[in-house]
């Protein structure tokens, strides 16, 4: 039997097995992590996640750095011969072997945008990475060679999420535009399966609940910011862009969206803040895809992922398609 349907088989019973305990097995499996160098009991929520239930950080949410595992709060991920149930059991398995390690990690006690604390854990992070339950990340250039050697290996071998093909960039967020406060464009996040930077698929769309989003490969980061720098330098654009005979300007977001839109065959007329700006946006990019500086490939392996608001994905009201 392959090694990544025998896991799959295994974590299926194990899950199995768990349902049939009952409430007994509700219990939180403490895990020893040694935090700043001190022994201390957290509960892993997911393979990439952990809440200290002991000691000094006692009720301390935290999010691991430098990798990321699968969402495991439902059947959210799908790519190449993978189903989503398949990839669910994948992601579960990350948190069972965070729970069974002991591990070593670090902090300066920097949080991220929920709040939560920032913490270095290499030992897990490779273990995890090692055995294909997640993936390297890095919202600022490549991730750390380390790391990145050992998804390598990983992938080499097909081992956990890389045994059944490898997607150019893998779905970690979904963000609808009416979660936005502002309403002026949101962003999607694509992280490289091949060295964990990341991009921003800016755009302006709203999601439907359960709605399946696609990676269709036209979020090129570098070409989406030469398209920018172009529109700025453009002569016909550049006032436009300043807001020109008392239109309003156009900000960086509201660029990005048009060059991403345009990339993705999708109409621009929305976008304009007046119907005249059509024709010199329209001409400018027309220019660079034909040149081949903009516009994307369709993935051979696209990678998709159910939007479902943060909300909607726990507790006894989440979404039909996590049940």
């Amino acid at each position: 039997m392959a090694w990544g349907t025998r896991l799959i088989s295994n974590v299926l019973v194990g899950l199995l097995g768990v349902v049939s305990l009952g409430a007994t097995a509700l219990a939180e499996p403490a895990t020893t992590v040694f935090l700043n160098g001190t022994p201390t009991p957290v509960f892993f929520n997911d393979g990439d996640s952990f809440r200290v239930v002991g000691g000094p950080y006692d009720g301390m949410k935290t999010r691991l750095a430098g990798y990321n595992t699968l969402e495991s709060y439902g059947k959210a991920h799908q790519w190449g011969d993978w189903t989503a149930q398949e990839l669910y059991v994948i992601a579960k398995m990350s948190t069972y072997n965070a729970r069974r390690g002991v591990w070593h990690c670090s902090s300066d006690m920097k949080t991220d945008t929920y709040g939560r604390t920032l913490w270095i854990c290499p030992d897990l992070v490779e273990d995890q990475l090692l055995k294909g339950l997640a993936h390297v990340l890095s919202v600022s250039g490549p991730g750390d060679p380390k790391y990145i050697a050992a998804q390598h290996e990983a992938q080499k071998n097909k081992r956990g999420i890389w045994s059944k093909g490898i997607p150019d960039f893998i779905l970690t967020s979904l963000h609808s535009i009416d979660e936005s406060a502002t309403e002026d464009g949101t962003y999607n996040r694509l992280v490289s399966t091949d060295d964990g930077h990341s991009l921003k698929w800016i755009h302006d769309e709203k999601y439907v609940e359960c709605q399946t989003v696609c990676d269709d490969g036209a979020e090129d980061g570098a070409r989406l910011d030469a398209a920018l720098a172009a529109m700025k330098d453009d002569p016909a654009l550049s006032p436009i862009i300043k807001g020109s005979e008392g239109a309003r300007p156009y900000d960086k977001t509201e660029l990005l969206i048009i060059a991403s839109d345009y990339a993705r065959k999708k109409p621009l007329d929305h976008l304009m803040k007046r119907p005249e700006h059509l024709a010199p946006f329209k001409a400018l990019l027309d220019g660079l895809a034909a040149k081949g500086q903009l516009g994307g490939r369709t993935p051979p392996m696209p990678a998709c992922m159910i939007y479902v608001d943060f909300a909607r994905r726990v507790g006894g009201g989440r979404a039909a398609c996590l049940k």
